[in-house]
Protein backbone atom coordinates (compact mmCIF):
# COMPACT_ATOMS: atom_id res chain seq x y z
CA UNK A 1 0.00 0.00 0.00
CA UNK A 2 1.26 3.48 -0.86
CA UNK A 3 2.71 5.19 2.19
CA UNK A 4 0.34 7.63 3.84
CA UNK A 5 -2.71 6.49 1.83
CA UNK A 6 -5.97 6.03 3.74
CA UNK A 7 -6.95 2.42 4.28
CA UNK A 8 -10.12 1.04 2.78
CA UNK A 9 -12.94 0.58 5.27
CA UNK A 10 -15.78 -1.90 5.09
CA UNK A 11 -18.96 -0.10 4.02
CA UNK A 12 -22.16 -1.99 4.70
CA UNK A 13 -24.64 -1.31 1.90
CA UNK A 14 -27.62 -3.55 1.26
CA UNK A 15 -30.49 -3.17 -1.15
CA UNK A 16 -33.78 -2.68 0.74
CA UNK A 17 -35.95 -5.78 0.94
CA UNK A 18 -39.26 -4.28 2.09
CA UNK A 19 -41.79 -3.15 -0.48
CA UNK A 20 -41.52 0.54 -1.46
CA UNK A 21 -38.41 1.04 0.68
CA UNK A 22 -35.39 3.04 -0.46
CA UNK A 23 -31.72 3.55 0.40
CA UNK A 24 -30.44 7.11 0.01
CA UNK A 25 -26.89 7.63 1.27
CA UNK A 26 -26.10 10.37 2.15
CA UNK A 27 -29.68 11.55 2.81
CA UNK A 28 -31.28 13.98 0.38
CA UNK A 29 -30.86 16.84 2.83
CA UNK A 30 -27.07 16.49 2.58
CA UNK A 31 -26.86 16.55 -1.23
CA UNK A 32 -26.41 20.33 -1.43
CA UNK A 33 -23.40 20.15 0.87
CA UNK A 34 -22.00 17.20 -1.06
CA UNK A 35 -22.23 19.11 -4.34
CA UNK A 36 -20.57 22.17 -2.82
CA UNK A 37 -17.74 20.01 -1.48
CA UNK A 38 -17.25 18.35 -4.88
CA UNK A 39 -17.14 21.69 -6.67
CA UNK A 40 -14.60 22.99 -4.16
CA UNK A 41 -12.57 19.80 -4.55
CA UNK A 42 -12.55 20.16 -8.36
CA UNK A 43 -11.13 23.69 -8.14
CA UNK A 44 -8.13 22.27 -6.28
CA UNK A 45 -7.26 19.67 -8.91
CA UNK A 46 -3.74 20.16 -10.27
CA UNK A 47 -2.58 17.15 -12.24
CA UNK A 48 -0.51 16.92 -15.42
CA UNK A 49 -1.86 14.47 -18.00
CA UNK A 50 1.42 14.46 -19.91
CA UNK A 51 1.13 17.85 -21.54
CA UNK A 52 -2.38 18.90 -20.51
CA UNK A 53 -3.75 19.93 -17.14
CA UNK A 54 -6.55 17.75 -15.81
CA UNK A 55 -8.77 20.82 -15.28
CA UNK A 56 -8.34 21.80 -18.94
CA UNK A 57 -9.21 18.29 -20.08
CA UNK A 58 -12.24 18.34 -17.79
CA UNK A 59 -13.59 21.58 -19.27
CA UNK A 60 -13.33 20.28 -22.81
CA UNK A 61 -14.70 16.85 -21.85
CA UNK A 62 -17.75 18.35 -20.15
CA UNK A 63 -18.48 20.60 -23.12
CA UNK A 64 -18.25 17.65 -25.53
CA UNK A 65 -20.27 15.42 -23.21
CA UNK A 66 -23.24 17.76 -23.12
CA UNK A 67 -23.04 18.53 -26.86
CA UNK A 68 -22.91 14.85 -27.80
CA UNK A 69 -25.64 13.92 -25.28
CA UNK A 70 -27.87 16.60 -26.81
CA UNK A 71 -27.24 15.18 -30.30
CA UNK A 72 -27.96 11.63 -29.20
CA UNK A 73 -31.10 12.51 -27.23
CA UNK A 74 -32.51 14.80 -29.93
CA UNK A 75 -32.76 11.79 -32.27
CA UNK A 76 -35.86 10.57 -30.46
CA UNK A 77 -37.21 13.28 -28.09
CA UNK A 78 -37.22 17.03 -27.60
CA UNK A 79 -34.19 18.64 -25.95
CA UNK A 80 -34.03 21.92 -24.06
CA UNK A 81 -32.84 24.42 -26.72
CA UNK A 82 -31.09 26.70 -24.24
CA UNK A 83 -27.28 26.76 -24.69
CA UNK A 84 -25.13 24.90 -22.20
CA UNK A 85 -23.72 27.07 -19.42
CA UNK A 86 -20.15 25.80 -18.79
CA UNK A 87 -20.40 26.96 -15.17
CA UNK A 88 -23.47 24.78 -14.52
CA UNK A 89 -22.89 21.58 -12.54
CA UNK A 90 -23.31 18.22 -14.25
CA UNK A 91 -25.02 15.33 -12.47
CA UNK A 92 -24.43 11.81 -13.80
CA UNK A 93 -25.76 8.28 -13.43
CA UNK A 94 -25.27 5.17 -15.51
CA UNK A 95 -26.53 1.69 -16.26
CA UNK A 96 -26.62 -0.91 -18.99
CA UNK A 97 -29.24 -0.22 -21.73
CA UNK A 98 -31.60 -2.95 -20.56
CA UNK A 99 -35.06 -3.43 -19.04
CA UNK A 100 -33.99 -2.85 -15.45
CA UNK A 101 -36.13 -3.09 -12.32
CA UNK A 102 -37.97 -0.15 -10.68
CA UNK A 103 -35.29 0.22 -8.00
CA UNK A 104 -32.75 1.09 -10.69
CA UNK A 105 -35.25 3.27 -12.50
CA UNK A 106 -35.66 5.30 -9.30
CA UNK A 107 -32.08 6.45 -9.82
CA UNK A 108 -33.02 8.04 -13.17
CA UNK A 109 -35.89 9.98 -11.63
CA UNK A 110 -33.74 11.11 -8.73
CA UNK A 111 -31.11 12.26 -11.24
CA UNK A 112 -33.62 14.48 -13.04
CA UNK A 113 -35.19 15.81 -9.84
CA UNK A 114 -31.89 16.66 -8.14
CA UNK A 115 -30.50 18.28 -11.30
CA UNK A 116 -33.56 20.52 -11.56
CA UNK A 117 -33.23 21.56 -7.92
CA UNK A 118 -29.55 22.44 -8.26
CA UNK A 119 -29.62 24.01 -11.72
CA UNK A 120 -27.52 21.14 -13.08
CA UNK A 121 -27.45 19.30 -16.39
CA UNK A 122 -28.53 15.67 -15.91
CA UNK A 123 -26.79 13.06 -18.09
CA UNK A 124 -27.37 9.33 -17.92
CA UNK A 125 -24.59 7.12 -19.32
CA UNK A 126 -25.62 3.99 -21.21
CA UNK A 127 -22.91 1.46 -20.36
CA UNK A 128 -22.90 -0.29 -23.72
CA UNK A 129 -19.44 -1.84 -23.38
CA UNK A 130 -20.93 -4.56 -21.14
CA UNK A 131 -21.84 -7.84 -22.81
CA UNK A 132 -25.47 -8.56 -23.63
CA UNK A 133 -25.85 -12.04 -22.15
CA UNK A 134 -29.43 -13.26 -22.43
CA UNK A 135 -32.14 -12.35 -24.94
CA UNK A 136 -34.97 -13.48 -22.65
CA UNK A 137 -36.75 -11.84 -19.72
CA UNK A 138 -38.05 -13.57 -16.58
CA UNK A 139 -41.80 -12.94 -16.36
CA UNK A 140 -44.00 -14.36 -13.56
CA UNK A 141 -47.41 -15.76 -14.30
CA UNK A 142 -50.07 -18.28 -13.27
CA UNK A 143 -52.32 -18.18 -10.20
CA UNK A 144 -51.39 -16.20 -7.11
CA UNK A 145 -51.18 -19.38 -5.02
CA UNK A 146 -48.78 -21.14 -7.39
CA UNK A 147 -47.03 -18.56 -9.60
CA UNK A 148 -44.36 -19.69 -12.02
CA UNK A 149 -41.64 -17.73 -13.82
CA UNK A 150 -41.25 -18.13 -17.58
CA UNK A 151 -38.41 -16.97 -19.79
CA UNK A 152 -40.01 -14.85 -22.50
CA UNK A 153 -37.64 -14.28 -25.45
CA UNK A 154 -37.05 -10.68 -26.52
CA UNK A 155 -34.81 -11.76 -29.38
CA UNK A 156 -33.21 -14.94 -30.62
CA UNK A 157 -29.89 -16.00 -29.13
CA UNK A 158 -26.71 -14.73 -30.69
CA UNK A 159 -23.00 -14.34 -30.01
CA UNK A 160 -21.95 -12.75 -26.71
CA UNK A 161 -20.99 -9.26 -27.80
CA UNK A 162 -21.18 -5.82 -26.13
CA UNK A 163 -24.45 -3.91 -26.26
CA UNK A 164 -22.71 -1.48 -28.60
CA UNK A 165 -22.44 -4.25 -31.20
CA UNK A 166 -25.68 -6.17 -30.52
CA UNK A 167 -28.34 -5.77 -33.23
CA UNK A 168 -31.89 -7.07 -33.02
CA UNK A 169 -31.49 -10.44 -34.70
CA UNK A 170 -35.14 -11.46 -35.07
CA UNK A 171 -37.56 -8.56 -35.40
CA UNK A 172 -40.59 -10.85 -35.27
CA UNK A 173 -39.53 -12.23 -31.88
CA UNK A 174 -38.83 -8.69 -30.67
CA UNK A 175 -42.23 -7.50 -31.91
CA UNK A 176 -44.05 -10.31 -30.08
CA UNK A 177 -42.34 -9.80 -26.72
CA UNK A 178 -44.77 -7.16 -25.42
CA UNK A 179 -47.84 -9.28 -26.15
CA UNK A 180 -46.31 -12.48 -24.76
CA UNK A 181 -45.07 -10.78 -21.60
CA UNK A 182 -48.48 -9.18 -20.99
CA UNK A 183 -50.24 -12.53 -21.48
CA UNK A 184 -47.82 -14.34 -19.17
CA UNK A 185 -48.30 -11.89 -16.29
CA UNK A 186 -52.02 -11.19 -16.89
CA UNK A 187 -53.38 -13.28 -13.97
CA UNK A 188 -51.10 -11.43 -11.56
CA UNK A 189 -50.98 -7.96 -13.15
CA UNK A 190 -53.86 -7.35 -15.58
CA UNK A 191 -52.60 -3.94 -16.75
CA UNK A 192 -48.79 -4.03 -17.05
CA UNK A 193 -47.03 -0.99 -18.49
CA UNK A 194 -45.54 -3.18 -21.22
CA UNK A 195 -48.82 -2.88 -23.14
CA UNK A 196 -48.19 0.85 -23.62
CA UNK A 197 -44.40 0.74 -23.54
CA UNK A 198 -43.68 -1.93 -26.14
CA UNK A 199 -45.27 -0.08 -29.06
CA UNK A 200 -42.77 2.71 -28.28
CA UNK A 201 -39.94 0.15 -28.47
CA UNK A 202 -41.26 -1.10 -31.82
CA UNK A 203 -41.35 2.45 -33.10
CA UNK A 204 -37.70 2.93 -32.13
CA UNK A 205 -36.88 -0.38 -33.82
CA UNK A 206 -37.73 1.29 -37.10
CA UNK A 207 -35.04 3.90 -36.43
CA UNK A 208 -32.25 1.81 -34.91
CA UNK A 209 -31.28 -1.83 -35.28
CA UNK A 210 -29.25 -1.81 -32.04
CA UNK A 211 -31.13 -3.66 -29.32
CA UNK A 212 -29.74 -1.69 -26.38
CA UNK A 213 -30.34 1.66 -28.07
CA UNK A 214 -33.89 0.63 -28.93
CA UNK A 215 -34.69 -0.27 -25.31
CA UNK A 216 -32.96 2.77 -23.84
CA UNK A 217 -34.45 5.31 -26.23
CA UNK A 218 -38.02 4.07 -25.79
CA UNK A 219 -37.61 4.06 -22.01
CA UNK A 220 -36.11 7.57 -22.15
CA UNK A 221 -39.05 8.71 -24.28
CA UNK A 222 -41.38 7.45 -21.58
CA UNK A 223 -39.41 9.32 -18.93
CA UNK A 224 -39.85 12.49 -20.99
CA UNK A 225 -43.61 11.93 -21.10
CA UNK A 226 -43.53 11.61 -17.31
CA UNK A 227 -41.75 14.95 -16.95
CA UNK A 228 -38.05 14.07 -16.68
CA UNK A 229 -35.66 16.50 -18.37
CA UNK A 230 -32.48 14.45 -18.69
CA UNK A 231 -29.98 13.69 -21.42
CA UNK A 232 -28.55 10.31 -22.31
CA UNK A 233 -25.44 9.17 -24.15
CA UNK A 234 -23.82 5.77 -24.74
CA UNK A 235 -20.52 5.28 -22.95
CA UNK A 236 -19.06 4.29 -26.33
CA UNK A 237 -19.58 7.87 -27.53
CA UNK A 238 -17.77 9.16 -24.44
CA UNK A 239 -14.81 6.87 -25.15
CA UNK A 240 -14.52 8.20 -28.72
CA UNK A 241 -13.94 11.80 -27.60
CA UNK A 242 -10.43 13.24 -27.96
CA UNK A 243 -10.05 14.28 -24.27
CA UNK A 244 -10.87 10.73 -23.22
CA UNK A 245 -8.25 9.43 -25.67
CA UNK A 246 -5.68 11.70 -24.03
CA UNK A 247 -6.65 10.28 -20.63
CA UNK A 248 -6.32 6.71 -21.95
CA UNK A 249 -2.90 7.51 -23.41
CA UNK A 250 -1.74 8.81 -20.03
CA UNK A 251 -2.90 5.67 -18.22
CA UNK A 252 -1.18 3.46 -20.79
CA UNK A 253 2.05 5.47 -20.49
CA UNK A 254 1.93 5.02 -16.71
CA UNK A 255 0.59 1.46 -16.83
CA UNK A 256 3.24 -0.22 -14.63
CA UNK A 257 2.44 2.14 -11.74
CA UNK A 258 -1.31 1.98 -12.39
CA UNK A 259 -1.15 -1.83 -12.64
CA UNK A 260 0.53 -2.09 -9.21
CA UNK A 261 -1.84 0.33 -7.48
CA UNK A 262 -4.93 -1.20 -9.11
CA UNK A 263 -4.07 -4.72 -7.97
CA UNK A 264 -3.02 -3.76 -4.46
CA UNK A 265 -6.27 -1.85 -3.94
CA UNK A 266 -8.41 -4.70 -5.30
CA UNK A 267 -6.62 -7.14 -2.97
CA UNK A 268 -7.10 -4.77 -0.05
CA UNK A 269 -10.83 -4.51 -0.82
CA UNK A 270 -11.11 -8.29 -0.66
CA UNK A 271 -9.30 -8.45 2.67
CA UNK A 272 -11.34 -5.65 4.26
CA UNK A 273 -14.67 -6.96 2.99
CA UNK A 274 -13.76 -10.67 3.44
CA UNK A 275 -14.41 -11.45 -0.21
CA UNK A 276 -13.01 -14.80 -1.32
CA UNK A 277 -13.93 -14.65 -4.99
CA UNK A 278 -11.07 -13.53 -7.21
CA UNK A 279 -13.66 -12.06 -9.60
CA UNK A 280 -14.97 -9.51 -7.07
CA UNK A 281 -15.04 -6.59 -6.94
CA UNK A 282 -13.18 -6.97 -10.23
CA UNK A 283 -10.48 -9.43 -11.34
CA UNK A 284 -6.86 -8.45 -10.81
CA UNK A 285 -5.02 -7.15 -13.85
CA UNK A 286 -2.88 -9.94 -15.30
CA UNK A 287 0.73 -10.06 -16.47
CA UNK A 288 2.01 -12.23 -19.33
CA UNK A 289 5.75 -11.82 -19.60
CA UNK A 290 6.38 -8.21 -20.70
CA UNK A 291 2.69 -7.64 -21.30
CA UNK A 292 0.65 -5.94 -18.58
CA UNK A 293 -3.12 -5.97 -18.67
CA UNK A 294 -4.71 -2.51 -18.78
CA UNK A 295 -8.22 -1.74 -17.41
CA UNK A 296 -9.74 -1.50 -20.90
CA UNK A 297 -11.53 -3.71 -23.43
CA UNK A 298 -10.62 -3.95 -27.09
CA UNK A 299 -12.44 -5.32 -30.13
CA UNK A 300 -13.11 -4.38 -33.75
CA UNK A 301 -16.27 -3.94 -35.76
CA UNK A 302 -15.29 -6.95 -37.87
CA UNK A 303 -14.60 -9.09 -34.79
CA UNK A 304 -16.84 -7.75 -31.98
CA UNK A 305 -15.71 -10.34 -29.43
CA UNK A 306 -14.68 -8.28 -26.39
CA UNK A 307 -11.13 -9.03 -25.18
CA UNK A 308 -8.79 -7.68 -22.52
CA UNK A 309 -6.29 -5.06 -23.57
CA UNK A 310 -2.60 -5.65 -22.86
CA UNK A 311 0.32 -3.26 -23.32
CA UNK A 312 4.10 -3.37 -23.20
CA UNK A 313 6.68 -0.62 -23.38
CA UNK A 314 9.11 -0.17 -26.22
CA UNK A 315 11.93 2.35 -26.46
CA UNK A 316 9.74 5.15 -27.79
CA UNK A 317 6.34 3.53 -27.95
CA UNK A 318 3.71 1.49 -26.18
CA UNK A 319 2.45 -1.57 -28.03
CA UNK A 320 -1.18 -2.59 -27.49
CA UNK A 321 -2.51 -6.10 -28.03
CA UNK A 322 -5.58 -8.23 -27.41
CA UNK A 323 -3.20 -11.25 -27.20
CA UNK A 324 -5.19 -12.73 -30.04
CA UNK A 325 -4.93 -11.07 -33.44
CA UNK A 326 -4.07 -7.41 -33.01
CA UNK A 327 -0.96 -5.43 -32.10
CA UNK A 328 -0.98 -1.64 -32.32
CA UNK A 329 1.94 0.72 -31.70
CA UNK A 330 1.33 4.08 -30.02
CA UNK A 331 3.98 6.84 -30.13
CA UNK A 332 4.12 7.21 -26.38
CA UNK A 333 6.76 7.55 -23.68
CA UNK A 334 6.27 7.57 -19.89
CA UNK A 335 7.28 11.22 -19.51
CA UNK A 336 6.57 12.53 -23.00
CA UNK A 337 3.66 14.48 -24.42
CA UNK A 338 0.60 12.26 -24.98
CA UNK A 339 -0.79 14.26 -27.90
CA UNK A 340 0.36 12.02 -30.76
CA UNK A 341 -0.80 8.89 -28.94
CA UNK A 342 -4.20 10.46 -28.22
CA UNK A 343 -4.58 11.39 -31.88
CA UNK A 344 -3.69 7.85 -32.90
CA UNK A 345 -6.31 6.46 -30.51
CA UNK A 346 -8.95 8.71 -32.09
CA UNK A 347 -7.89 7.51 -35.56
CA UNK A 348 -8.10 3.88 -34.44
CA UNK A 349 -11.69 4.48 -33.37
CA UNK A 350 -12.54 5.81 -36.80
CA UNK A 351 -10.90 2.72 -38.31
CA UNK A 352 -13.19 0.43 -36.30
CA UNK A 353 -10.87 -0.44 -33.39
CA UNK A 354 -12.91 -0.09 -30.20
CA UNK A 355 -11.01 0.62 -26.97
CA UNK A 356 -13.48 0.96 -24.12
CA UNK A 357 -12.98 1.63 -20.43
CA UNK A 358 -13.82 -1.08 -17.92
CA UNK A 359 -16.01 -0.53 -14.87
CA UNK A 360 -13.62 1.19 -12.47
CA UNK A 361 -12.10 3.48 -15.10
CA UNK A 362 -15.57 4.33 -16.43
CA UNK A 363 -16.73 5.68 -13.08
CA UNK A 364 -13.31 7.17 -12.35
CA UNK A 365 -13.52 9.26 -15.54
CA UNK A 366 -17.18 10.15 -14.89
CA UNK A 367 -16.60 11.27 -11.31
CA UNK A 368 -13.16 12.85 -11.63
CA UNK A 369 -13.65 14.62 -14.95
CA UNK A 370 -17.17 14.66 -16.37
CA UNK A 371 -19.52 15.40 -13.49
CA UNK A 372 -19.98 17.12 -10.16
CA UNK A 373 -22.23 14.46 -8.62
CA UNK A 374 -22.50 10.79 -9.56
CA UNK A 375 -25.53 8.70 -8.55
CA UNK A 376 -24.56 5.11 -7.84
CA UNK A 377 -26.52 1.97 -7.18
CA UNK A 378 -25.53 -0.43 -4.39
CA UNK A 379 -23.07 -2.48 -6.45
CA UNK A 380 -21.31 0.50 -7.99
CA UNK A 381 -21.05 2.21 -4.61
CA UNK A 382 -19.30 -0.80 -3.09
CA UNK A 383 -16.82 -1.10 -5.90
CA UNK A 384 -16.10 2.61 -6.03
CA UNK A 385 -14.25 2.25 -2.75
CA UNK A 386 -11.59 0.84 -5.07
CA UNK A 387 -11.99 3.79 -7.44
CA UNK A 388 -11.57 6.24 -4.56
CA UNK A 389 -8.34 4.56 -3.51
CA UNK A 390 -6.99 4.66 -7.08
CA UNK A 391 -7.78 8.37 -7.32
CA UNK A 392 -5.87 9.00 -4.10
CA UNK A 393 -2.89 6.75 -4.77
CA UNK A 394 -2.40 7.15 -8.52
CA UNK A 395 -3.47 10.75 -9.07
CA UNK A 396 -2.77 12.06 -5.57
CA UNK A 397 -6.20 13.74 -5.52
CA UNK A 398 -9.15 13.71 -3.16
CA UNK A 399 -11.98 11.77 -4.82
CA UNK A 400 -15.32 13.55 -5.17
CA UNK A 401 -18.18 12.13 -3.13
CA UNK A 402 -21.14 10.32 -4.66
CA UNK A 403 -24.75 9.55 -3.83
CA UNK A 404 -26.02 5.99 -3.35
CA UNK A 405 -29.59 5.22 -4.39
CA UNK A 406 -31.58 2.03 -4.50
CA UNK A 407 -35.18 1.05 -3.95
CA UNK A 408 -37.46 -1.97 -3.96
CA UNK A 409 -40.92 -2.35 -5.44
CA UNK A 410 -42.84 -5.62 -5.32
CA UNK A 411 -45.51 -6.59 -7.79
CA UNK A 412 -48.87 -5.23 -6.55
CA UNK A 413 -50.44 -8.65 -6.08
CA UNK A 414 -52.93 -9.32 -3.25
CA UNK A 415 -51.95 -12.59 -1.61
CA UNK A 416 -51.67 -14.58 1.60
CA UNK A 417 -48.24 -13.49 2.73
CA UNK A 418 -45.90 -15.87 4.52
CA UNK A 419 -42.50 -15.51 6.10
CA UNK A 420 -39.78 -18.04 6.96
CA UNK A 421 -40.55 -17.39 10.64
CA UNK A 422 -44.03 -18.85 10.09
CA UNK A 423 -42.57 -22.12 8.83
CA UNK A 424 -40.04 -22.25 11.67
CA UNK A 425 -42.87 -21.80 14.21
CA UNK A 426 -44.76 -24.73 12.68
CA UNK A 427 -41.61 -26.87 12.70
CA UNK A 428 -41.10 -26.06 16.37
CA UNK A 429 -44.73 -27.04 17.05
CA UNK A 430 -44.31 -30.42 15.31
CA UNK A 431 -41.11 -31.11 17.23
CA UNK A 432 -42.83 -30.23 20.49
CA UNK A 433 -45.71 -32.59 19.64
CA UNK A 434 -43.15 -35.37 19.15
CA UNK A 435 -41.11 -34.86 22.31
CA UNK A 436 -43.59 -33.10 24.62
CA UNK A 437 -47.12 -34.23 23.63
CA UNK A 438 -48.24 -33.89 27.25
CA UNK A 439 -48.02 -30.11 26.92
CA UNK A 440 -51.05 -30.24 24.60
CA UNK A 441 -53.16 -32.49 26.87
CA UNK A 442 -55.13 -30.87 29.69
CA UNK A 443 -55.16 -31.96 33.31
CA UNK A 444 -57.98 -34.41 32.72
CA UNK A 445 -56.01 -36.10 29.97
CA UNK A 446 -58.11 -34.57 27.21
CA UNK A 447 -57.09 -33.26 23.80
CA UNK A 448 -58.98 -33.38 20.54
CA UNK A 449 -61.52 -35.81 22.04
CA UNK A 450 -59.00 -38.13 23.70
CA UNK A 451 -59.42 -38.68 27.41
CA UNK A 452 -59.11 -41.27 30.07
CA UNK A 453 -57.35 -42.42 33.16
CA UNK A 454 -54.67 -44.24 31.12
CA UNK A 455 -53.53 -41.00 29.48
CA UNK A 456 -53.27 -39.23 32.82
CA UNK A 457 -51.21 -42.11 34.19
CA UNK A 458 -48.83 -41.96 31.22
CA UNK A 459 -48.31 -38.24 31.76
CA UNK A 460 -47.67 -38.77 35.45
CA UNK A 461 -45.17 -41.56 34.68
CA UNK A 462 -43.30 -39.35 32.23
CA UNK A 463 -43.16 -36.58 34.81
CA UNK A 464 -41.62 -38.99 37.33
CA UNK A 465 -38.99 -40.13 34.82
CA UNK A 466 -38.11 -36.53 33.91
CA UNK A 467 -37.69 -35.70 37.59
CA UNK A 468 -35.48 -38.76 38.06
CA UNK A 469 -31.82 -37.83 37.77
CA UNK A 470 -30.06 -39.61 34.93
CA UNK A 471 -27.26 -41.94 36.01
CA UNK A 472 -25.02 -44.39 34.20
CA UNK A 473 -27.17 -47.23 35.51
CA UNK A 474 -30.62 -45.83 34.58
CA UNK A 475 -29.87 -43.64 31.56
CA UNK A 476 -30.85 -46.23 28.96
CA UNK A 477 -34.03 -47.27 30.74
CA UNK A 478 -35.01 -43.65 31.41
CA UNK A 479 -34.54 -42.72 27.75
CA UNK A 480 -36.55 -45.71 26.46
CA UNK A 481 -39.40 -45.16 28.91
CA UNK A 482 -39.77 -41.50 28.02
CA UNK A 483 -39.76 -42.39 24.33
CA UNK A 484 -42.34 -45.17 24.89
CA UNK A 485 -44.63 -42.78 26.74
CA UNK A 486 -44.27 -40.15 23.99
CA UNK A 487 -45.25 -42.75 21.38
CA UNK A 488 -48.19 -43.90 23.51
CA UNK A 489 -49.41 -40.31 23.80
CA UNK A 490 -48.97 -39.62 20.08
CA UNK A 491 -52.52 -40.76 19.10
CA UNK A 492 -53.94 -38.22 21.54
CA UNK A 493 -52.37 -35.35 19.59
CA UNK A 494 -52.75 -36.88 16.10
CA UNK A 495 -55.47 -34.43 14.97
CA UNK A 496 -53.31 -31.49 16.04
CA UNK A 497 -50.29 -33.00 14.28
CA UNK A 498 -52.28 -33.43 11.07
CA UNK A 499 -53.42 -29.81 11.28
CA UNK A 500 -49.82 -28.63 11.65
CA UNK A 501 -48.69 -30.82 8.75
CA UNK A 502 -51.42 -29.25 6.62
CA UNK A 503 -50.35 -25.77 7.73
CA UNK A 504 -46.75 -26.65 6.93
CA UNK A 505 -47.65 -27.71 3.37
CA UNK A 506 -49.68 -24.54 2.89
CA UNK A 507 -46.93 -22.36 4.33
CA UNK A 508 -44.26 -24.01 2.18
CA UNK A 509 -46.37 -23.35 -0.90
CA UNK A 510 -46.96 -19.77 0.23
CA UNK A 511 -43.24 -19.29 0.69
CA UNK A 512 -42.58 -20.57 -2.82
CA UNK A 513 -45.20 -18.17 -4.14
CA UNK A 514 -43.76 -15.36 -2.04
CA UNK A 515 -40.28 -15.99 -3.45
CA UNK A 516 -41.70 -15.44 -6.94
CA UNK A 517 -43.90 -12.46 -6.09
CA UNK A 518 -41.41 -10.64 -3.82
CA UNK A 519 -38.52 -10.77 -6.32
CA UNK A 520 -37.27 -7.23 -6.90
CA UNK A 521 -35.58 -7.81 -10.27
CA UNK A 522 -38.60 -7.83 -12.58
CA UNK A 523 -38.41 -5.15 -15.31
CA UNK A 524 -40.24 -1.91 -14.67
CA UNK A 525 -42.53 -2.49 -17.66
CA UNK A 526 -44.18 -5.49 -15.94
CA UNK A 527 -45.68 -3.19 -13.29
CA UNK A 528 -48.86 -1.12 -13.72
CA UNK A 529 -48.22 2.50 -14.65
CA UNK A 530 -50.28 3.68 -11.66
CA UNK A 531 -48.14 1.64 -9.25
CA UNK A 532 -44.90 2.92 -10.75
CA UNK A 533 -46.00 6.54 -10.67
CA UNK A 534 -47.16 6.32 -7.05
CA UNK A 535 -43.94 4.59 -6.06
CA UNK A 536 -41.64 7.10 -7.76
CA UNK A 537 -43.66 10.16 -6.74
CA UNK A 538 -43.78 9.12 -3.09
CA UNK A 539 -40.01 8.64 -2.96
CA UNK A 540 -39.19 11.78 -4.89
CA UNK A 541 -41.67 13.94 -3.02
CA UNK A 542 -39.35 13.65 -0.04
CA UNK A 543 -36.44 14.69 -2.25
CA UNK A 544 -38.32 17.71 -3.63
CA UNK A 545 -39.55 18.79 -0.19
CA UNK A 546 -36.02 18.71 1.19
CA UNK A 547 -34.78 20.61 -1.87
CA UNK A 548 -37.33 23.38 -1.28
CA UNK A 549 -36.40 23.54 2.41
CA UNK A 550 -32.69 23.78 1.55
CA UNK A 551 -32.35 26.16 -1.41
Amino acid sequence: MTSGSPRLEHRRLRAPQEDRAAVVDPPFEEVAGLVRANLSCRREYRYDLQGRCLSEVARESRRQLVAEARRWTSQYRDVDPRPFDPSAPIFLAGHQPELFHPGVWFKNFALGTLARQHGAVAVNLLIDSDVFRTPSVRVPGGPVTQPQVAEIPMDKAGPLVPYEERPILDRDVFAEFGRRAAEQIARLVPDPLVRQFWPMALQRMQATSNLGACLAQSRHQLEGQWGLETLEIPQSRVCQAEPHAWFVAHLLAQLPRLWTIYNEVVDEYRRVNRVRSRAHPVPNLAAEGEWLEAPFWIWTGDDPCRRRLFAKRGRDRVVLSDRHAHEIALPLQPDGDAGRAAQRLVELGREGVKIRSRALVTTLWARLVLGDLFLHGIGGAKYDQVTDAIVRRFFGLKPPGFLVLSATLHLPVARQRAAPEDLRAIQRGLRRLTYHPECYINGAGEVAGACGKEVAELIAAKKRWIQTCSTRQNARTRYEEIRRINEALAPCVAPLRERLHRERRETEQSLKAEAVLRAREYPFCLFPEKTLREFLVSLLHKCEKIGSDNP
